[in-house]
């Protein structure tokens, strides 16, 4: 499957994240989330979110933002984040959640 280009140009990010996207929120309790950490909300959809949701996470943030968050962040499954940095030809070198540092020292904490 082949995801369309949709990355927005604009700084104009949204206020809000849809009440459609609440599941992929489970852990934050109120689900009123504020968009005061989009990287938060971009990689919890770009990892956990289905097609609908990462349609609006390519529509609704600016692609610099979405690969700063790709190679930012460490919360990411395994396999999203080499799906991502196939999709933005990133070098996985560059995204710390694939570090080999970083995946020795998770195996320590949840060697499953």
């Amino acid at each position: 499957m082949v995801l369309p280009k949709l990355i927005k140009a604009s700084k104009d990010l949204p206020s809000e994240v849809p009440s459609l996207f609440q599941k992929y929120f489970w852990d934050s309790g109120e689900f009123k989330i504020k968009l005061k950490n989009s990287r938060y909300v971009i990689n919890r959809l770009l990892d956990k979110g289905d097609l609908s949701a990462i349609k609006w996470v390519l529509k609704n943030f600016p692609k610099d933002l979405i690969i700063k968050t790709v190679k930012t962040r460490r919360d990411w499954q395994k396999k999203s984040a080499n799906f991502w940095a196939v999709y933005f030809n990133l070098d996985g070198e560059d995204i710390k959640c694939l570090n080999k540092s970083y995946l020795n020292q998770r195996k320590e904490f949840w060697p499953y």
